[in-house]
């Protein structure tokens, strides 16, 4: 073309780059620099990938992450934007205030609005019911799904997890943990520089660098003064309470001169929104005018009764007390019972724990007729005087000697009115008259099995541990709680030889157990063993080590010569072998053998050897691994339960495929998987539909593999998951044996980020295979292909990894005619018009995490055609979302595999 030189490439997306020439320029030569790029688009990714270079993307631990928020969040503006400065200023912010002031709420609130916060960047950790500071290190490390891996523990392993990630952590409620909150804290700031931690508190962790931000009340009308009532609804305290009143009664309305009563309900409460908000849920049965006079009582009660508490304590605690008054005798028994389970409860739980008996009647803590006295106000009064458990009154009250008290006699026997016993039928009643007065709430989002669970706020569960200390039933309903956690763990342990790699019911209860745990150490109860143990198993499948051999060394101290002390020994082997400790491990488990065969226990005998056989898998040793299987499953074969000679024969098979024994490892798993697949746990399964199609691929069946691979994928949960491991990285070498290159590398990188952010390490020879096979693949790419897949493949997360892992694997799995006809064909089916040849290509290239500029640059659109054409997909599809779009290309037979 006349007054063009020739053209160059764009550096960016090597589109033809046209360079002016020395006739376009009036015979001289051109000025400035030669164009690199051909639009500004290209120039700003460009400068993105340079970015990217010098400072990889950071990735977080696959924590929980923040809690969800049920209810709005009323008043504060002024607060929030003064901390949202503090906290990009300061890397320890703490939020201190008397308890009820809102510090978790507004803690909540400031964590959700840090970009990234809702995807792993702000990372919450409740620590209200946990009471040794020495575990706190493990607690932070389960709440962040940090994993103790190749020797790490503590805070070694959570110094590693965090490293140079940008990341805010939220410790709530560190009160009582103060000393080992300031030193983890001070300890981490240092050694991960870019942390910031946001505490929650009563007092500060004093802390060099740590900024205090002291939670105030909320805002209030100054009393004496007549405000109009628009005046005083710009009050935060007075739009919370309306708030509050009509989620707990949706009829409400405010009357006319009723502002000033509410305003006035406000003002006595101080403004703490947790007595606000107790307050407002009784709108619904009582005026505005008997909630107001009912807090009259209530305030003079506690305010007289304990000169030396905090006294924001003491209005903290007349809401409570006068929540609690409000309940029938019924209910308070079950109230005050239900304060030693700080880990939440069901209905079944609640009634083995609450309920006395079958019978009906009246009976009292000590179970002494002749010692109970009649009360005219029927109020809860002190037993044996004790305080609950760590010796700590929640409301810092030392002697309580109110108007309305009774003072209990120099011989520690106070006058207890008779209480109602407690039916197991009751209970359920109970539970929901205790919710919808606000003293109990409901648990959303953690009902795996559809029951529904509940538990009580810090506060309330403190003040009801009160109330049962001084009603003498704090050791009676301790022991019906151990008793009923213990026969949970019986349930779960007698359930196969193989009770630690079982997917227990016990998860739930885990906080409960710990607990349970420390009141039987305590006290030297006998039960201690079982719910030791039982915690120690809920820990080794959450890969919480430490903590658990620490709590197995204490069982196996107690228990020298009984049928416990095998069982215990296999679970320290195991848990030794996930901490690279291969002598402690093998020693362990060849003791665990030795003592099961002294004990003649035949599904005992098969769990140790099972454990001994893992150490030899752990240290290399397959051929020995193989001869203990062999023997393990001889055993098995005698105890008659199918699904334990199944995972035996599983166990079996992995090893002979370690040894390139295929055709053995092959017919032993076709003679398991029907087993497995009708009874199996979840994890057990992925686990030998893995084994399956690794053996396989060892075969050279590519397409049987795959589908294997697959069909793991497609049953792991949701989120990054342990379990999506191992298949991904089978679909790695399957795509690298069929010549797809790029396919093959990028899941590598998907998967190898994977493992990187919830730190966990493969078997070693099944890593060194995958290895092995990515090496090659690298020598038959251009460095720079290498480069973009792996780029592309750390980008893939989610839903969008496992749509990009799945494409292709149905069709090729059967016989289908064309794309588009299968594509029409599948719409049809769900009821939705099909898509046209461009929105399918558009749709696809979604699914493996281009975005919008990127499929543009990739089909020769314009950017703004390609958002035409996906608000066209998603109207057809019916879906919103890219992950959406993503999930159901997958699900699409004969999607095209690209990144070939």
């Amino acid at each position: 073309m006349p007054g063009v030189a020739k053209s160059r490439g764009c550096e960016a997306c090597g589109a033809p780059l046209p360079t002016p020439s020395r006739a376009a320029s009036g015979g001289k030569a051109p000025g400035g620099r030669p164009a690199r790029y051909c639009s500004r688009a290209c120039r700003q990714r460009a400068f993105r990938q340079r970015a990217e270079r010098r400072d990889p993307p950071q990735t977080e631990p696959a924590g929980r992450g923040l809690p969800p928020s049920l209810d709005a969040f009323v008043g504060r503006e002024r607060e929030l934007s003064r901390l949202r400065t503090l906290l990009r200023s300061s890397r320890l912010l703490t939020l201190t205030g008397p308890g009820g002031v809102g510090k978790t709420r507004l803690a909540l609130e400031l964590a959700g609005s840090v970009r990234g916060a809702r995807t792993g960047r702000a990372q919450w950790v409740a620590l209200d019911s946990l009471r040794d500071g020495e575990l706190l290190p493990q607690a932070l490390a389960a709440a962040l799904g940090v994993r103790e891996r190749g020797g790490r523990a503590g805070v070694e392993a959570l110094v590693h997890a965090l490293g140079t990630r940008t990341m805010l952590v939220v410790l709530d409620n560190c009160e009582h943990l103060a000393d080992a909150c300031a030193q983890l804290a001070a300890t981490l700031l240092t050694r991960c520089p870019r942390l910031r931690i946001l505490a929650t508190g009563r007092e500060t962790l004093r802390v060099p660098g740590e900024v205090v931000f002291r939670v105030a009340e909320l805002s209030l009308t100054p009393a004496g003064e007549d405000h109009e009532p628009a005046e005083l609804l710009r009050s935060e305290a007075v739009r919370l309470f309306l708030e509050r009143a009509r989620t707990s009664d949706a009829t409400f309305e405010l009357g006319r001169g009723e502002a000033r009563t509410v305003a006035e309900i406000c003002r006595r409460l101080d403004g703490l929104p947790l007595a606000i908000e107790l307050a407002a849920g009784r709108a619904g049965s009582l005026s505005l005018t008997g909630i107001l006079h009912g807090l009259d009582d209530q305030l003079s009660l506690l305010t007289d009764g304990s000169r030396t508490g905090p006294g924001r304590h003491r209005e903290l605690g007349a809401a409570i007390d006068w929540s609690h008054r409000l309940l029938d005798p019924l209910e308070r028994v079950v109230f005050r019972r239900l304060s030693v389970l700080g880990g939440g409860f069901t209905a079944e739980g609640a009634a083995a724990v609450c309920a006395e008996g079958e019978g009906g009647g009246y009976g009292g803590g000590d179970r002494d007729g002749d010692k109970h006295r009649g009360w005219s106000r029927d109020r809860d009064d002190v037993g044996d005087g004790s305080l609950p458990a760590g010796g700590v009154d929640h409301f810092g009250r030392h002697d309580i000697a109110g108007p309305h008290d009774i003072v209990p006699r120099t011989d520690g026997i106070g006058h207890r009115a008779p209480h109602p016993l407690v039916r197991p039928e009751q209970v359920l009643r109970v539970i929901c008259a205790l919710e919808a007065k606000s003293l109990i709430v409901r648990v959303r989002g953690d009902e795996p099995r559809g029951a529904a669970r509940f538990r009580q706020l810090s506060a309330i569960r403190a003040y009801g541990m009160d109330r049962l200390s001084e009603a003498g039933e704090l050791h009676d309903t301790w022991s019906r709680a151990l008793d009923w956690l213990a026969g949970q763990a019986a349930g779960a342990a007698g359930a196969g030889a193989f009770p630690d790699t079982a997917e227990g019911p016990l998860i739930e209860e885990q906080a409960n157990l710990a607990a349970a745990v420390a009141y039987a150490t305590s006290r030297a109860d006998g039960r201690h063993v079982p719910l030791a143990f039982a915690l120690a198993r809920l820990q080794y499948g959450q890969e919480q080590l430490t903590a658990a051999r620490a709590l197995l060394s204490g069982v196996l101290e107690r228990v020298q010569d009984c049928e416990d002390r095998g069982a215990a020994l296999a679970l320290a082997a195991r848990s030794a072998c996930l901490q690279d400790d291969h002598t402690a491990a093998l020693d362990l488990a060849q003791e665990a053998v030795a003592v099961e065969r002294a004990g003649r226990h035949p599904a005992g005998l098969a769990n140790a050897l099972d454990a001994l056989a893992a150490a030899r898998l752990c240290r290399g040793e397959f051929l020995d691994a193989v001869a203990v299987f062999a023997e393990c499953l001889a055993v098995v074969r005698t105890l008659g339960r199918p699904l334990d000679l199944a995972l035996c024969r599983h166990h079996l098979a992995w090893a002979l495929l370690q040894t390139g024994r295929t055709t053995e490892a092959e017919r032993l798993m076709q003679e398991c998987l029907p087993d497995l697949e009708a009874g199996a746990p979840m994890g057990q399964l992925t686990a030998a539909l893995h084994t399956a199609g690794a053996i396989q691929l060892a075969q050279g069946d590519l397409a049987a593999a795959e589908r294997r691979f697959a069909a793991v994928l497609r049953k792991t949960p949701t989120g990054e998951s342990f379990h999506a491991l191992y298949p991904l990285e089978g679909l790695v070498m399957v795509a690298a044996e069929r010549g797809e290159l790029q396919r093959s590398l990028r899941l590598y990188a998907a998967a190898a980020a994977i493992r990187r952010r919830i730190d966990t390490e493969p078997e070693a020879h099944w890593w060194g295979q995958v290895e092995e096979v990515v090496a090659r693949v690298k020598e038959r790419v251009h460095p720079s292909g290498v480069s973009a897949a792996m780029a592309a493949g750390r980008r893939l997360r989610g839903a969008r990894l496992v749509a990009y892992a799945l494409r292709g694997t149905q069709a090729r799995s059967v016989v289908h005619g064309s794309a588009d006809d299968e594509s029409r064909g599948r719409v049809a089916a769900i009821g939705h018009p099909p898509l046209t040849g461009r929105e399918s290509a558009v749709a696809d290239l979604v699914a493996e995490g281009m975005t919008n500029q990127q499929i543009a640059s990739h089909l020769g659109l314009s950017k703004s055609t390609v958002s035409g054409h996906l608000d066209r997909v998603r109207d057809k599809l019916g879906v919103r979302s890219r992950t959406q779009i993503a999930v159901r290309v997958a699900g699409r037979p004969g999607g095209p595999e690209s990144g070939n």
